[in-house]
């Protein structure tokens, strides 16, 4: 399916290449595996690294491929074709986390990780929700307190996916001042997964089966002040600085899972046969399917926008939020109907559909929920 109208012949051929690797190279069977064995994506990991490809975005003298926003919604549509999970979540995390070391870390601490992350030797994750502090993540309570050249972390962090990989360094936002309150006093510290006291507990979520999501506990865990990312209480601006990306990159690939959606349940529809006809045959499933279709390229349409005004440095907070929200909701609709045009068949791991059902259940509460992202849209529509 080409999109010529939209994309120049580069970008069309990047395109299509990012779609040959994730079919002959990771395959929707290697995939399904991992979400059944809830096993992380590691053998894929190392491929996109191989590929050069967790160097999207990162200049080329700092040892990445360079590129735009279309480049990396482009990616992530590709990658997300059979999981969002592995799109979002195992590569997306890690790869716009670097872009946050890149602006705000220190040189040193560039040259320390950014190179052992485009090898795959170590990979990002962030720790920002903790079990009173969700969307309101200014309400966390973590507590970094100085003692000498370290901090000693105490609290407790939810929902941080990909913690428990091998090699994971946790971006974790925590509070350095304790008299401060709501983002001021917030501090990024990168924190190995590996230290003396921090436990990971994995969560047996509904989605994110192959990434994994855990709970993390920290009981003075003692973390070099050399880790601090930024400067103290410059938490809040470092987590919020690469919003864009990182829901571009979620948009991007939740409107990828659920253009494959699609494409499963008609190719279903066109050989299930029922009375005497293929179930395409009757009309109230080509008006689901053709429902379907106009949302995932209605959402195509909000992402590419949006990517394209990030391109020309145009403000669009509000862009990519309707981005993320169209693209969210309309995963977990195609995928409800997919299972509804599959009907039992549709409910068996082996048939895809019902991963992408469980992942559209969660695509509208992580990365920013429905609700918070209709509040940005809203917010950007008062009369000034």
């Amino acid at each position: 399916m080409a999109f010529e109208n939209f994309l120049s012949d580069e970008q069309q051929s990047w395109r299509d290449t990012c779609n040959r690797f994730i079919d002959r190279e990771i395959t929707r069977e290697y995939i399904r595996k991992c979400d059944m064995e809830r096993t992380y994506y590691y053998e894929a990991y190392e491929k996109i690294a191989a590929q050069g490809w967790l160097g999207l975005m990162i200049p080329e003298d700092q040892g990445g491929i360079g590129g735009d926003a279309m480049d990396w919604v482009i990616f992530f549509e590709a990658m997300g074709k059979y999981s969002n999970d592995f799109s979002a979540a195992t590569l997306g995390v890690s790869m716009y986390t670097a872009q946050a070391l890149l602006h705000f870390g220190r040189a040193d601490q560039v040259a320390q990780y950014i190179d052992a992350y485009l090898k795959a030797k170590v990979r990002f994750c962030i720790a920002i929700s903790e079990p009173q502090a969700g969307s309101d993540a200014a309400a966390i309570r973590t507590r970094a307190k100085k003692d000498g050249e370290d901090y000693l972390v105490t609290g407790l962090k939810q929902w941080c996916s990909g913690s428990s990989a091998k090699g994971a360094i946790i971006a974790m936002l925590v509070r350095t001042d304790p008299e401060s309150t709501r983002r001021s006093g917030l501090t990024v510290l990168l924190v190995p997964n590996d230290l003396p006291n921090l436990e990971l507990r994995k969560l047996n979520t509904l989605a994110r089966r192959g990434t994994g999501t855990n709970q993390i506990f920290l009981d003075e865990v003692r973390v070099p002040s050399a880790n601090r990312l930024g400067v103290e209480g410059q938490g809040w601006e470092i987590i919020t600085s690469h919003l864009e990306l990182e829901r571009l990159s979620i948009a991007a690939s939740m409107m990828g899972c659920a253009q494959q959606a699609v494409t499963d349940a008609l190719q279903y529809a066109h050989t299930r046969e029922q009375f005497g006809q293929t179930i395409f045959n009757f009309q109230v499933l080509k008006h689901m399917l053709a429902d379907m279709q106009t949302k995932v390229d209605a959402a195509r349409l909000l992402v590419y926008r949006a990517a394209g005004m990030h391109q020309a440095g145009q403000p669009c907070g509000r862009e990519v939020s309707m981005a993320k929200l169209f693209a969210s909701e309309t995963l977990q609709e195609v995928t409800r109907n997919g299972v509804q045009i599959m009907g039992g068949h549709g409910m068996l791991p082996e048939a895809d559909m019902e991963r992408y059902f469980r992942e559209g259940m969660q695509a509208t509460v992580g990365g920013g929920s429905s609700q918070i992202m209709r509040t940005i849209i809203a917010q950007s529509m008062k009369k000034k």
